[in-house]
């Protein structure tokens, strides 16, 4: 393949790129979380995000430094891929995959739920091709397209927020009973933890939905005009907002209308929350609108991320040739256009084996980036160790400890999503997903990759 067409057209700056990685995550403050609620209570909820903002702030700045010393649109695998070679950087790749491809596809699910309100007569099969077709149409149609998209829909999705944040506090909303109304369950158990203890580790897979997807920003590092200054730049921006912006909804939320009782077995927490704020100012459609912003925003982002790395993963010989195309607007439009096949092909599943289907998609995506967290940890350590004479324009303050830290905090995580009954569908079928994979992998993808490395190999600064 010619080497125009496998390289990728820089357009992104800092600021596009915090846009993209908030977008990709901001709709974690729209809907998923509040589940969490009903397992862990609001304090178990509140101490479970604590634990995992940690593990995004270990991860953030660890991949910081690897984004900046190994630029590629390859992102995690392709730091798995320095630090262990090929066999273990595909299941990385692999992991990544299934968090990618699957998370757009509940989040298009959730906006058909708020459109069907809008349009109940519509179907809500419509809605999905719709917006996928758009949003696929705007990423293959150009890379500073979709970054100005991203930001324009971040920033609407943020203000959105903010403007809710003061709303509950101006108008007098928001009361700290309403906060802790979830009656204790156990022995011992309090209005802060109703569930005791146990109630913080089982929350603690939906507190990964306050930060689940900023990890896809360095899939973007070869459309950076400067990855080594930018990236981490715009991975610790991210990561600040995003930690102000999940504990202001976590307790504002909570603690508006029927509280963190009714808030968690809403599906749209944020409307909820709305309605109790402004009971007959605002209308039920104009509700329904001002949620999609957060959804819309990570769906789009998200969508540029698995063409960035289907693409990646093609060029580097994991996967068909076809899918490392880069077309007239110079981005991997064959990616893009296979991914949201995929995606759809996913909604039409879910649809199909009732609503369950869709939580345990959900719940895929949480494994696969778990799994992905502590390979890429895992590979931060080891080049730390084994290359320390690689170049690192950007250094992690907390270095290796922060790494171990990390990878012991998405460990325990791990065991979480097990603990909680409506996860383990998701699970069993992630792990039945790798192992099919990695068969076809070993017995026939394998020998492709040893071919393709005999021939060329990967730009990483191009």
């Amino acid at each position: 393949m010619p080497e125009s067409s496998q390289n990728l057209q820089k357009t992104a700056g800092w600021v596009h790129l915090w846009a993209l990685g908030v977008g990709g995550v901001i709709s974690g403050n729209f809907f998923g979380w509040q589940t969490g609620l009903l397992t862990g209570g609001f304090g178990g909820l509140f101490l479970a995000t604590l634990l995992i903002a940690a593990m995004y702030v270990c991860l953030v700045f660890s991949i910081a430094e690897l984004s900046a010393a190994l630029p590629s649109a390859g992102g995690f695998y392709n730091f798995t891929r320095s630090a262990f070679g090929k066999d273990r950087a595909f299941l990385n790749g692999l992991t990544d995959a299934i968090e990618y491809v699957t998370t757009p596809a509940v989040i298009v699910a959730g906006i058909a739920g708020y459109m069907k309100a809008l349009a109940p007569s519509t179907a809500e099969w419509v809605w999905w091709v719709a917006f996928y077709c758009v949003f696929v149409f705007i990423n293959v149609k150009g890379a500073a397209l979709t970054f100005r998209v991203s930001m324009a829909i971040t920033a609407l999705a943020a203000a959105v927020l903010v403007f809710f944040y003061a709303s509950a506090l101006l108008t007098g909303s928001f009361s700290w009973s309403r906060a802790l109304n979830i009656a204790p369950t156990v022995p011992g158990g309090t209005a802060f933890l109703p569930h005791g203890w146990f109630g913080v580790f089982s929350a603690l897979p939906y507190a990964v939905w306050f930060y689940l997807a900023i990890e896809q920003l360095p899939l973007s590092a070869e459309e950076s005009y400067d990855a080594a200054r930018d990236m981490p730049r715009a991975l610790k921006w991210g990561m600040a907002t995003l930690l102000g912006l999940s504990l202001c909804t976590l307790v504002l939320n909570s603690g508006v209308g029927p509280g963190a009782q009714g808030v968690g077995a809403s599906n749209s927490p944020l409307e909820t929350g709305f309605r109790a704020v402004f009971p007959s100012n605002m209308t039920s459609a104009a509700l329904s609108i001002i949620s999609l912003t957060g959804l819309i925003a990570s769906f789009h982002s998200i969508i540029y991320a698995y063409g960035r790395l289907l693409f990646a993963l093609s060029r580097s010989g994991y996967l068909p040739a076809a899918l490392g195309h880069v077309g007239r607007w110079r981005t991997p439009d064959t990616a893009l256009l296979f991914g949201g096949a995929l995606g759809l092909g996913l909604c039409f599943l879910a649809q199909r084996y009732s609503a369950s289907v869709g939580a345990a998609l959900l719940n895929m995506a949480v494994f696969g980036a778990l799994l992905s967290y502590i390979l890429v940890l895992l590979s931060f350590v080891r080049l730390r160790v084994d290359s320390p004479l690689l170049a690192r324009p950007y250094r992690s303050p907390l270095g290796v400890p922060g790494a171990l830290a990390g990878i012991t905090l998405a460990l325990v995580c791990l065991a979480a999503t097990f603990a909680v009954p409506s996860f383990r569908p998701g699970v069993t079928g992630a792990a039945v997903f790798i192992a099919v994979m990695l068969a076809y992998y070993w017995l026939y993808r394998r020998r492709h990759v040893e071919a393709h490395e005999t021939s060329t190999r990967p730009s990483h600064t191009s």
